[in-house]
């Protein structure tokens, strides 16, 4: 597959429709040798949300940080409460965060994003490179990797179609990115406070997540774990 490039100042990613390895319902042998494909709708980076991102960064992680590229090292999955794709893309597109989100508004004026956002039906949108920065998971973004499922846990439970595509986009990002070695839900993100990989300066910002959920995890999980990708510490 070939994918977005990156650097540190930003411009929309071009459109591509890469081929890649995945899965529609089984067997590690199945998931890795099923066609897939991700289709590229960069969300907006202008020189506001550059300059967003930087100052959230600096404010965050500490005053060294100087660009948007990350190491990519884990997987956080989501799912978006909602069962709209085109209204989460256009939510995502907007530079700076709704003043509604009190939750997280008050550390920063950046807006949430994510990577990829995949449908209900198992279609996956790459909205930035793997490479840059995105707002989806604190004290993880500097090294995370996000991926939206379009649902909730109740009204719109997430699909057969949607485990499948998340399996896919796990091992190709895990082929392509050797230095991923971990796989986590939202709702796992505070035991990571256990591990060396968070980061957060601020002791008082953290959210509660219940999102995707252990069942849509476990499920995943149960499907890569050849992989070999860690979990959050007990």
């Amino acid at each position: 597959m070939v994918s977005c490039g990156a650097n540190d100042a930003p411009t929309r990613a071009p459109a591509r429709n890469p081929s890649v390895a995945a899965s529609p319902s089984g067997t590690p042998e199945q998931d890795a040798d099923a066609p897939f494909e991700i289709i590229d709708r960069p969300i907006r980076f202008d020189e506001e949300r550059t300059r967003l991102t930087i100052e959230y960064r600096k404010a965050h992680q500490g005053n060294r940080i100087a660009g948007m590229s990350i190491t990519p090292k884990v997987i956080v999955l989501h799912y978006t409460d909602s069962e709209d794709a085109e209204a989460t893309w256009a939510y995502f597109d907007r530079p700076t965060i709704s003043s509604d989100r009190g939750d997280v508004a008050s550390a920063s004026q950046l807006n949430v994003s994510a990577h990829f956002l995949v449908d209900r039906d198992g279609t996956t949108w790459r909205l930035m490179p793997e490479t840059w920065f995105a707002r989806h998971c604190i004290g993880l973004n500097h090294v995370a990797i996000g991926v939206e499922n379009v649902g909730d846990g109740e009204l719109s439970p997430l699909t057969d179609a949607q485990v499948a595509a998340n399996v896919a986009l796990v091992r190709d990002l895990v082929r392509r990115y050797p230095s991923i070695t971990h796989l986590i839900g939202h709702h796992e993100y505070r035991a990571m406070e256990r591990g060396p990989l968070f980061k957060e300066l601020d002791p008082a910002y953290r959210t509660e997540k219940d999102d995707p959920g252990p069942e849509f995890m476990e499920r995943v999980r149960a499907r890569v774990r050849d992989l070999e990708l860690a979990g959050p510490p007990p």
